[in-house]
């Protein structure tokens, strides 16, 4: 690999070099991707299979792991991705606004490329692609810094995403790799003002910390996700059971999955027993008294096969565990639920369960989140989901951009001024 330096120069000329290629070509280049990824998908699944045992030999929980695996299947959603991407509306060169001032200029609101984007991210292979085809798509050339966990995987994917665009006479020098594992690159990247435009830290709270603290160039905070579930005393039980169940069981290795669940104290009674039994042998339950005891008031539930029901600490609260635990909490209001998630969550997502459309709609109105739900899981806070393709991340920061990042967060805004000769006086 050459220099960070050189390929901080490289990507900055290839993207001066994207930005002035249409949408026909940048599609074409895109499709050429999806056939160097397929036509490359057993090497690529052979380095994966490398990090994966690497990662398990390193004692890495299965719930991270899960995350780290590529599979057919996987590669499958990576291809189709791509392809919906493709299919977006490329969004440089459109026209937002336009208007005459008085002196007689045209003033047009334009949308331009962001620029070169940098992402440093912990395992999620996906994630290299999705980023990739998002930057090339808005006119970005972007650079790479995934885990030392991911090495191989990146490697393999990058690798074809560069054939891909060679064979389709794209720019393949609008995407790179820092492979070399070392934590120093990170420093690097971060100090690279006049070469990188914008970072995305996409992982635990200790990188986005690191980047945030350290940066000397614009940051969009992303990723950390401690996610809420307030069931509401007029909750239909049973679906919330469900939602509950999903949201905590489907993937707990991703910042979209339940870490807190609140519940109402009119509620206990009739969820805590369903949940307890529906959740043993699955997930650790960490709970407050009054949650206890509503579990320990069902006979013989304590003795469920596989239940385990921990005392919940303050900690808790707090924490993000992509891992297979549920915190859980008695509240005796909207108001309170609503502080609660306020002081722990990480602005990400939250949800409501219930049949009164006030209470949805002053959760709507309260919580300070990128993304709240009414009666539906967390784990829809996803790009690909909402239509974007993919993502690069979803940002809990409120400036430029929130929620799931799509083309339009890799874009800015140029002004396009138009006269007949006039001037100032």
């Amino acid at each position: 690999m050459s220099s960070l330096k050189d390929i901080f120069v490289s990507l900055k000329a290839a993207q001066i070099e994207l930005a002035g290629m249409n949408r026909s070509q940048k599609d074409s280049a895109l499709k050429s991707v999806i056939n160097a990824i397929d036509s490359n998908r057993s090497n690529i699944l052979n380095a994966n299979q490398v990090d994966i045992e690497k990662a398990r030999s390193a004692g890495m929980k299965e719930s991270l792991v899960d995350r780290l695996v590529l599979n057919d299947k996987r590669i499958d959603s990576i291809i189709d991705a791509i392809e919906k991407v493709i299919f977006l509306d490329d969004p440089v060169g459109m026209v937002m606004a336009g208007w005459k001032t008085s002196e007689g200029l045209l003033i047009e609101q334009v949308k331009v490329p962001l620029g070169v984007a940098a992402i440093i991210y912990e395992s999620r292979p996906n994630v290299t692609v999705e980023a990739f085809s998002l930057a090339y798509k808005a006119g970005c050339s972007i650079l790479l810094r995934g885990s030392s966990s991911a090495l191989e995987s990146n490697k393999a994917l990058v690798k074809a995403i560069k054939q891909g665009l060679e064979n389709a006479s794209g720019i393949s020098l609008a995407i790179e790799l820092a492979d070399s594992g070392k934590r120093d690159e990170i420093d690097e990247i971060l100090c690279a003002r006049g070469f990188i435009d914008v970072v995305l830290p996409r992982g635990g709270g200790e990188l986005i910390r690191r980047v945030t603290e350290n940066a000397k160039i614009p940051v969009i905070e992303t990723g950390e996700g401690n996610c809420h579930i307030f069931v509401d005393e007029s909750a239909d039980i049973p679906n919330a059971v469900d939602i509950i169940e999903n949201a905590k069981l489907q993937r707990p290795g991703v910042c979209n999955a339940v870490e807190t669940l609140l519940v109402h104290k009119n509620t206990l009674a009739a969820l805590m027993p369903l949940l307890a039994a529906r959740l043993a042998g699955k997930a650790e339950l960490r709970c407050d008294e009054r949650a206890m005891a509503a579990i320990g008031s069902q006979p013989g539930l304590q003795q469920m096969p596989g239940l385990v029901v921990k005392a919940a600490t303050e900690q808790d609260w707090a924490t993000e565990f992509l891992d297979y635990i549920l915190a859980i909490k008695t509240v005796d209001s909207l108001g309170q639920a609503i502080n609660h998630i306020n002081t722990y969550n990480t602005k990400h997502s939250d949800a409501i369960l219930t049949k009164d459309i006030r209470c949805a709609e002053e959760f709507c109105s309260r919580v300070d989140a990128a993304c709240v739900y009414v009666n539906a899981s967390t784990r829809f806070t996803d790009g690909g989901v909402f239509g974007f393709g993919g993502e690069l991340g979803i940002s809990t920061q409120k400036f430029h951009v929130r929620g799931p990042m799509g083309l339009d967060a890799l874009t800015s805004l140029k002004y396009r001024i138009s006269g007949s000769g006039q001037t100032r006086i």
